[in-house]
């Protein structure tokens, strides 16, 4: 009889237990946003992904059809999953804190390797200290009122950066252009605020001349 009774409070501490583990699979989902979410944190996805040319719809908050094709066209871009879902790592691309607590170190993270990406596509011919410039140019913008507030944001603005129209912001980083990243996020500014660079032996834009020089760093002038 004793033993009957054990292996019931057996099985129902394990079936308990069964339960709040598929609740809590269940709750992580509905975290993400997806097809049918509605909310703030969609009409967020939204705009940035209006900002960036990939989402021509309403700023509605709701995520469908045109959305979903957004989020996937933003994911292919970004060597992503392209599954049309907005989940921790899609969130982390755009700039977006999620909310489940492992959010803040996969933007990190997810911030570290974009601007590594930038660095690499951007300027792995020059020095180092060049390299970290680069990355410091974003970082600056992040700061200043006439751009985007997130480093996805700065880097992915239209017209902002070549690697992104030509595709060089999706190759695979070295460690040189990640060590880069983490130096210019640990606060290292080669440019002294600037944020604006070029290569004067073939630029063509006249404006750009015009800005205030910082500093010259390999074959990048610096400026704001």
């Amino acid at each position: 009889m004793k033993k009957k009774i054990i292996f019931i409070i057996l099985f129902f501490v394990l079936l308990t237990s069964l339960i709040v583990t598929l609740y809590q699979e269940n709750a992580d989902i509905e975290t993400l946003s997806k097809y049918g979410s509605r909310g703030s944190e969609v009409s967020t996805i939204q705009e940035k992904l209006k900002r960036w040319g990939y989402y021509n719809g309403s700023v509605d908050g709701i995520y469908g059809s045109q959305t979903v094709a957004a989020v996937k066209k933003f994911q292919q871009k970004n060597g992503l999953t392209v599954d049309g879902i907005a989940g921790q790592n899609t969130l982390a691309a755009m700039g977006i804190t999620s909310n489940s607590s492992s959010g803040s170190s996969s933007s990190n993270s997810a911030n570290l390797d974009l601007l590594a990406r930038l660095i690499y596509g951007e300027a792995r011919g020059e020095p180092y200290t060049g390299q970290v410039a680069v990355a410091a140019v974003v970082l600056n913008r992040v700061k200043n009122s006439s751009f985007p507030n997130t480093i996805s944001g700065v880097i992915y603005q239209s017209g902002a950066f070549d690697v992104v129209a030509d595709g060089q912001i999706n190759m695979t980083p070295n460690s040189t252009a990640r060590k880069a990243a983490q130096d210019a996020l640990n606060g290292w500014d080669p440019t002294y605020g600037a944020i604006y660079y070029f290569n004067p032996n073939t630029a063509t834009n006249k404006w750009i001349w015009s800005r205030p020089m910082t500093v010259t760093i390999g074959k990048h002038r610096f400026c704001k």
